[in-house]
C-alpha cells in the first residue's frame, strides 16, 4: 500500500517544484529590476548599502542603469553647450548689427543656458558618485591586480566616466568660461562640495594631531608610573602612539578628499616582498631594535661597550642606536650589530667595585703599605662600607710586590674614587718611604775562555812570529 503512494508523493513534488520556478524567477527579475531603476536622488549611504549583499554580475547590471542616466547628463550638456554656442553666434550678430534689444535678449537666453548648464553637469557629477560606489563595491568582489589595477569591467566604466566628467573651458569664450567656473563654485556638487571636503580634511589632520599629543601625553605619564621602565622603550611607545594616530588621521582626510587609497595600497602591499627582499638588512635592524627594547640590555644615558664603542647611549630607534663616546663624538650604530654582539653594560648595576693594582720594592715594609691602603680607602668619602673593600698582597711578581685594593663605590662615582685613591697613594708612599718601582730586569753575563796551542816547531819561531805581529813587518833575507 505504501509503495503505490510513494512514486504519487514524488510526482505531486516536482509538479509544485515546477509551478513554483515561474514566481521565484518573477521575483527575482522584479528585484534586479526595481535595483537597475535607480533613482538619481537616492543617497549616498543608502545606496552603499544596497549595493552590498549584490554579485559581480547584480552590481554590473547596476552600473550599466547608472552609466545610461550619465550617459543621458552628458547628451544634456552637450546640448546645452551647443546652445551657448549659438547664443554666442546670435549675440556676436547682434553686437555687431548694433541691435540692442537682440543683445539683452541674447544675454539673458545665454544666462539662462549658463545656469541650466551648471545644474545639469550637478546632475552628472550626483551620478557619477553613485556609479563609483557600485564600482568599489565591484573591486570589493572581484579584487584588484597584482600591480594594483583595477579589473577590466570596472575600467570600462572609469574610461567613461574621464571622458565625460569634469569641465572643460572654451578659451574662445572669456564670459562661458568664467560663468562655469563661478557655477562650479557655487553648485552643491562642485566648489560647495569641495569647500567641505577641504574642510572636514583640515578638521580631520588638526583633530588627529590634537588626539595623538593627548594620547601620547597620557602613554608617557602612564609608563612613567611602571617601575623598572625603560626610558627607550616608553620613547618608542609614545612615538608609535603619536605617528599610528597620526597615519589614521591622514587617511581617513584623503578619504575625505574622496582620494581612493585601496589601489594605493594594494600596490604597497605587493610591493611588500621586494621592499623587503631589498631592505632585509634594515628589517634586520628594526628586529633588533625591537628586542633590544623589550630585553632591556641598556636605557638612556647607560655607559656601554658596544661593537668596540665605549660611550653613553643617546636614543634608540628601530634601525639603529646613538652613542655618545666620552669624548663627546656621536656613533650611529646599527641594532643588528649591538644585538649580535656582547653587551657591556656599566651602568646596569647600582654599585660597582673598583679594581686597582700597587706595587712596591721588595725591600720595602709590606705591613706599613697594606696600613697604607687601608687608610686610604677608609679615609675617603665616596667609599662604601657594606660590601667591605678587599685588600690583600697578590703576588710576588717580577720587580714588585702586588697588592690588590678593590673598594665598593656607587656607579656614578667610579672614575672619580679610582682617580683619587690613585693619587693619594702615589702621595703617601711618597711621604712613608714605600717605593714603586720600575720594571727592572736582572742580566747576568757569563764569559767562557777557551785556550788555543798554536803548532810551532820552535821557540825561536814563535818569537819570531810574535815579533813580526808586533812590529807589522815581516823578515826578508
Amino acid at each position: 500500500m505504501f509503495s503505490f503512494f510513494k512514486p504519487l508523493v514524488l510526482i505531486l513534488s516536482i509538479l509544485l517544484m515546477i509551478n513554483s520556478l515561474p514566481v521565484f524567477a518573477q521575483e527575482t527579475d522584479q528585484r534586479q529590476a526595481l535595483l537597475a531603476s535607480t533613482d538619481p536622488k537616492i543617497s549616498l549611504d543608502i545606496l552603499d548599502i544596497m549595493m552590498a549583499p549584490l554579485t559581480v554580475e547584480e552590481l554590473k547590471t547596476e552600473g550599466d542603469g547608472w552609466l545610461k542616466l550619465i550617459k543621458a547628463s552628458a547628451h544634456k550638456v552637450a546640448d546645452a553647450k551647443l546652445r551657448i554656442k549659438s547664443l554666442n553666434q546670435k549675440q556676436e550678430e547682434a553686437e555687431n548689427a548694433l541691435a540692442g534689444a537682440s543683445v539683452t535678449k541674447a544675454d539673458a537666453e545665454k544666462d539662462s543656458a549658463m545656469e541650466e548648464l551648471t545644474h545639469l553637469r550637478a546632475i552628472r557629477t550626483a551620478e557619477i558618485d553613485r556609479l563609483n560606489i557600485v564600482l568599489e563595491r565591484i573591486n570589493q568582489k572581484t579584487g584588484l591586480g597584482a600591480n594594483g589595477m583595477e579589473a577590466e569591467v570596472v575600467l570600462v566604466y572609469r574610461r567613461y566616466i574621464d571622458a565625460v566628467g569634469g569641465i572643460k573651458l572654451d578659451t574662445t569664450d572669456a564670459e562661458s568660461s568664467f560663468a562655469g567656473i563661478k557655477g562650479w563654485f557655487t553648485s552643491k556638487e562642485g566648489g560647495k562640495r569641495w569647500a567641505i571636503n577641504i574642510g572636514t580634511f583640515t578638521f580631520i589632520i588638526f583633530a588627529s594631531w590634537l588626539l595623538a599629543r593627548i594620547l601620547s601625553g597620557m602613554a608617557r605619564r602612564a609608563l612613567a608610573l611602571a617601575r623598572n621602565q625603560s626610558q627607550l622603550l616608553t620613547d618608542f611607545l609614545v612615538s608609535m602612539t603619536s605617528r599610528v594616530i597620526m597615519t589614521i588621521g591622514i587617511i581617513l582626510g584623503l578619504s575625505a578628499l574622496e582620494v581612493d587609497i585601496a589601489p594605493l595600497l594594494a600596490v604597497i602591499g605587493a610591493a611588500g616582498f621586494v621592499v623587503a627582499f631589498a631592505l632585509q638588512g634594515t628589517l634586520s635592524n628594526f628586529a633588533s631594535g625591537i628586542m633590544i627594547m623589550f630585553y632591556r640590555p641598556f636605557d638612556v644615558n647607560d655607559a656601554v661597550e658596544v661593537a668596540g664603542i665605549n660611550g653613553k647611549v643617546s636614543s634608540l630607534n628601530l634601525v639603529s642606536t646613538t652613542i655618545t663616546t666620552f669624548d663627546n663624538k656621536r656613533m650611529i650604530v646599527p641594532n643588528n650589530e649591538i644585538w649580535g654582539n656582547v653587551i657591556t653594560n656599566a651602568s646596569a648595576s647600582k654599585e660597582r667595585r673598583v679594581d686597582m693594582v700597587f706595587g712596591i720594592g721588595y725591600g720595602d715594609d709590606i705591613d706599613l703599605a697594606m696600613q697604607v691602603l687601608e687608610e686610604i680607602v677608609n679615609e675617603h668619602p665616596l667609599t662604601l662600607e657594606i660590601p667591605e673593600a678587599v685588600i690583600q698582597l697578590h703576588e710576588l711578581a717580577d720587580s714588585s710586590v702586588n697588592f690588590i685594593c678593590r673598594p665598593w663605590v656607587v656607579t656614578a662615582d667610579y672614575w672619580t674614587v679610582y682617580w683619587d685613591i690613585t693619587r693619594n697613594v702615589k702621595v703617601r708612599f711618597d711621604a712613608e718611604g714605600l717605593s714603586i718601582p720600575y720594571p727592572q730586569q736582572d742580566l747576568h753575563i757569563y764569559q767562557e775562555q777557551k785556550s788555543m796551542t798554536l803548532p810551532v816547531e820552535s821557540a825561536e819561531q814563535v818569537h819570531d812570529h810574535h815579533g813580526t805581529d808586533q812590529m807589522g813587518l815581516e823578515e826578508t833575507d
